[in-house]
This record gives C-alpha cells, structure tokens and sequence, in this order.
C-alpha cells in the first residue's frame, strides 16, 4: 500500500541552505521510489479558511520504503538544511484501498 509523506512548512527562509536541500533531496527519494506528489503553494484555490504555508507530498511504495528514506544517511545528511530554515511538521500516512469509503473508518475505530 502507498506510504505518504506529508510536510507542513512554515517560515521557510528561502536562501542557500534550502537551495541546497532542494538540489539534493531528488537524489535521496530515487533509491526508496519516492515521488513528489505535491510541492509548495502550488496553483491553490482556497475554499475555506486561510493557509499561508506550503504543503510538500511524496509518495512511496509502502510504510518500510518511506521509513528507510527518512532514516537514510543521505537523507538525514540535508535535513538540518530544511530544520534551520523552516518550521514544520512531518508525518507519515498510509493510503486507502481504491474501493475505501467515509464510513470505513467507523469499523477500523
């Protein structure tokens, strides 16, 4: 099942140090078969509320794929470069089956 790897980045400070992460973190997915799903702002509309952040996605093949790129030396080698210079949250979620419904999760409590 597809592993998801969700940030919520406040505050970046767009200067060398994330240029340099952003140079190097394609290299770092490539091994695990991440994938930028969504990056930054983006083309949004918004429909309800306000949201002056930007949301990064990267998909994965499954949980161990995710986990292993995050735990990577070549990852946790530029993620100092992002955590200096922007203020975050970060998780990882696994997706849904393709025939999952709202109220499924009312069985798996």
């Amino acid at each position: 099942m597809t592993t998801y790897a969700i940030a919520h980045l406040r505050n970046v400070i767009l200067g060398p140090e994330i240029i340099a992460y952003l140079e190097a973190i394609d290299a770092t997915l490539a091994p695990f078969g991440g994938k930028f799903v969504l990056h930054g702002a983006g083309n949004r509309r918004m429909l309800e509320g306000t949201f002056p952040s930007d949301i990064i996605m990267l998909s994965f093949p499954n949980r161990t794929a995710a986990e292993d790129w995050y735990a990577s030396p070549a990852y946790q080698g530029i993620l100092p470069l992002r955590t200096r210079n922007s203020d975050g949250d970060v998780l990882l979620i696994d997706g849904v089956d393709d025939d999952h419904k709202a109220t499924d999760i009312l069985r798996n409590g």
